[in-house]
């Protein structure tokens, strides 16, 4: 028996991704795939600037790509999106979600009110008066201009689900070692530090591969599409250009700070194990020399991970695998699909 499930639907800063899967009692198959450019301010941040422009992007996919379904479920990624460990008074789940606005409000870094609260226990619950676990918070206006954007366009928005976690969903190696996921993308970076897929800390960087870009074409006096096709072909390979690989290195920099932070974060935390590798994903994660550079400066162990690893893809190979050639971007939109069965 074979069922559709909805379409993963990953809408970033520079273009949008989906992903069709059909479930079948072994494994999802994926049955099509295809994404999109955006205009550059379209959308920032996991926030929508301009909503025709994301509507009529994905009117213009819908109808290239020939999805056989308009339900899709929807990754939502925003600077102020809060993933914290917290303790809250044990509940059946309906009474949680109505207290759980005010067991929370006091660690929330914004209004309650305007905030899409969600739950997710780290332990059983049991018989305890506590239970542990993750707060999920998203800015509500946020989502809903996302949601509304993509209603526009024809679409039925079935599920909202964080990026972050569709990512680990896809791209994660289930085993005992602590690991973290690291989604290296245009505008920002999300981390996700997991525990044979239970996901420990959350944190959302807004640095990417646009920061380098800008500063080759900065320095080297070239047009940003020049520098991109710069970075992209020589990366940190200082044998093939030296001047951009020392100005990519000094790009990379601040971004390598902030990873270093959160490793360190994790290990201080109580009763935490060392991170044994870093998964990388994220069409960023392409520069060439960066996993040999993370893994020379932090001193873990470093790949590219394949998102492609928990599904079925009979199209894949030849000239026209655009989901071959672009699989580190789609990680995402293929996550969503796992966590729609």
């Amino acid at each position: 028996m074979v069922a559709l499930a909805p379409i993963g639907l990953d809408i970033g800063s520079t273009s949008i991704r989906a992903v069709e899967v059909a479930r079948t009692k072994d494994r999802p198959v994926i049955n099509n795939f295809g994404q999109a450019l955006l205009p550059p301010g379209a959308v920032e941040g996991g926030v929508v600037k301009d909503e025709r422009a994301v509507s009529a992007a994905l009117k213009q996919l819908w109808t290239s790509q020939g999805f056989s379904t308009r339900n899709v479920a929807l990754g939502v990624t925003h600077q102020q999106v809060v993933v914290r460990e917290i303790e809250v008074s044990n509940l059946p789940p309906k009474e949680m979600r109505q207290a759980l606005p005010f067991q929370v409000r006091d660690v929330l870094p914004l209004p309650v009110d305007e905030a899409i609260l969600d739950f997710y226990p780290l332990e059983e619950p049991g018989t305890n008066d506590t239970v542990i676990g993750l707060l999920i918070a998203a800015p509500k206006e946020a989502v809903s201009q996302l949601v509304r954007a993509v209603e526009r366009a024809g679409l039925h928005v079935e599920s909202v689900d964080l990026s972050v976690f569709a990512a680990l969903r896809a791209a994660a190696h289930l085993d005992s070692d602590a690991e973290a996921v690291i989604d290296i993308g245009a505008n920002g970076t999300n981390i996700v530090i997991h525990e044979g897929g239970v996901p420990r800390i959350v944190r959302s960087i807004p640095r990417g591969g646009t920061e380098i870009t800008k500063l080759i074409a900065s320095r080297l006096g070239m047009s940003a599409a020049e520098a991109e096709v710069l970075k992209c072909r020589v990366g940190l390979t200082r044998g093939e250009g030296l001047e951009s690989a020392e100005v990519v290195e000094e790009a990379l920099r601040p971004l390598l700070n902030e990873l270093r932070s959160s490793l360190s974060y994790y290990a201080t935390a109580a009763g935490a194990q060392p991170v044994a590798r870093l998964a990388l994903i994220g069409g960023a994660a392409q520069l060439p020399g960066l996993v040999e550079k993370l893994q020379t400066t932090l001193g873990v162990t470093t790949f590219l991970s394949d998102p492609l690893q928990r599904v079925s893809d009979s199209r894949r190979g030849g000239r026209h695998d655009v989901l071959g050639r672009f699989r580190s971007s789609a990680a995402v939109s293929i996550g969503l699909t796992l966590g729609a069965a």
